[in-house]
């Protein structure tokens, strides 16, 4: 599924990464423990996460994770913003709930990280 289809399903706003719209994603996890998120080994994931603060980027930008989509209308910072730009990371945020997100992403095709 490309970013601009998650974007489209989940009526959401590119916060920053437009131009990576066209990346493919595989894979979709939802977390607000960031600690889960660590343990992930798989490639071309959207970490959906309700978590706005500078440890979301941080765990993403290690997890080699390119793509969040923030949940239930979360607004990242600049300086959020700043360090996802700086890592390449696409930040979208959505009006929607985790579970919404998550149903309607997975009935589009997304799969499931397990």
């Amino acid at each position: 599924m490309k970013l601009s289809e998650v974007v489209r399903i989940v009526d959401g706003t590119v916060l920053c990464g437009e131009d990576n719209l066209e990346r493919e994603v595989l894979l979709g996890f939802a977390s607000d423990l960031m600690s889960d998120v660590l343990t992930l080994l798989a490639d071309d994931i959207l970490l959906i996460t309700g978590l706005s603060n500078n440890q979301a980027i941080r765990t993403a930008e290690m997890s080699d994770i390119l793509q969040i989509l923030f949940v239930r209308n979360k607004k990242p910072t600049k300086t959020m913003l700043d360090l996802a730009q700086e890592h390449g990371i696409t930040v979208i945020t959505t009006p929607y709930s985790m579970f919404k997100s998550s149903g309607l992403l997975f009935s589009n095709g997304l799969k499931p990280v397990y």
